[in-house]
């Protein structure tokens, strides 16, 4: 303990949730969300413009009927999966230790994260996007959002971000453990990886020395493309895969939840499944490893809505595993990412627990295995 006696702080911070399923929450969170200039990359008139004019007062009232589909007696689960994941994550560390859950969007809000923080006079800050793939719009924009609230602080501690993990191997453990929740159950034809979308500019505006090409260069995961968003879904779906003795052409990497007629990272989720179905695949398990809690891209759209149409395409069984959510081994990862930005204030992780290796492309879609 050092001599002060003085806390670390450890903010967790997920993307947000309405404060409840009525169409005003809903409309006042995608305001607030789809403001975001990393989220939505127009200048500022034409963004508030189609999001206020256009967006929001169109969508707010079809996401509130899903939002009520999602909600519980506890609210929604993004959030109080969080509040679970804040209280385990204290139990399992010491009393040098203050943890704090925020949401980037609505409540609790990161400045109250902060304040609370501060008001702790903690002398060192980690701060954890719940994003294990890194992407401008999610960590990138917590991450903005916290060193732009601390810069007004007198006294700034030291800050450290984990940007992203996409192949902890805690976090690969238990992504492991709910897929054999399912897999002692019954035999699957095929795996489909699916993480949510995002515009093909985002990925080339943070390209380093234009070397991502959001193709066959996600095939590895190196140093050059360690924050391209496309090659870290990639790299999480080959190391599970992997664990899972999956082999490349019995699994898919897709995106999903795309808006806008501008291009988004591919192949789309949605087009996926319908060639799945068309090559005589009949049994599917969905992975959603982009979340680490359910929400409506999982629950709803990955569980309900791609189920559906996989069915009416000619398929069978879509299962789809289920979230991490207060998983132990998702504790023990948060654990260990407080734990390796502890000692010095520095990140100790490694930008992969995997070699470069070349690999076939398993965006593209398999052949049925019978």
């Amino acid at each position: 303990m050092n001599k002060t006696n003085s806390k670390i702080g450890v903010l967790l911070v997920n993307l947000g949730t309405p404060d409840s399923p009525k169409t005003g929450d809903v409309r006042r969170y995608l305001r607030e969300f789809l403001m975001d200039k990393r989220v939505v990359d127009y200048p500022l008139i034409p963004r508030w413009m189609l999001v206020n004019l256009i967006i929001a007062p169109f969508r707010a009232p079809k996401s509130a009927k899903e939002y009520r589909k999602l909600w519980e007696d506890r609210g929604s689960p993004l959030k109080f999966y969080g509040e679970d994941v804040r209280d385990l994550l204290q139990e399992s560390l010491n009393d040098e230790y203050i943890v704090k859950l925020a949401m980037r969007y609505q409540s609790p809000s990161i400045q109250q994260g902060l304040d609370e923080l501060q008001k702790a006079n903690v002398r060192h800050i980690i701060c954890i996007p719940l994003f294990p793939q890194y992407a401008s719009a999610t960590s990138g924009s917590v991450i903005d959002k916290v060193m732009e609230i601390v810069k007004t602080w007198q006294i700034i501690p030291s800050v450290n971000f984990v940007s992203h993990f996409p192949d902890h191997p805690l976090f690969i453990e238990a992504h492991v453990e709910r897929a054999r929740e399912q897999l002692d159950k019954q035999e699957f034809e095929h795996v489909l990886f699916s993480y949510h979308g995002i515009p093909v500019s985002q990925i080339e505006k943070g390209s380093q020395d234009n070397y991502c090409k959001v193709g066959d260069c996600c095939n590895s995961f190196h140093k050059k493309n360690q924050f391209c968003y496309r090659a870290q879904c990639f790299q999480t779906s080959r190391v599970l895969a992997e664990k899972l003795n999956i082999p490349p052409e019995k699994y898919t990497v897709s995106f999903q939840s795309r808006l806008g007629p501008v291009p988004w990272i591919r192949p789309y989720t949605d087009e996926v499944l319908e060639e799945l179905a068309e090559k005589g695949i009949k049994k599917v398990l969905a992975f959603s490893p982009a979340f680490v809690a359910d929400c409506l891209e999982t629950t709803l759209e990955v569980g309900d809505e791609y189920k559906e149409d996989f069915l009416e395409a000619g398929g069978e069984v879509w299962q789809l595993v289920e979230s991490l959510n207060d998983h132990p081994k998702w504790i023990a990862c948060l654990k260990d990412l407080v734990l390796q930005n502890t000692a010095d204030g520095r990140n100790t992780q490694l930008v992969s627990s995997q070699p470069e290796v070349e690999l076939p492309d398993s965006s593209k879609v398999a052949p049925s295995i019978n």
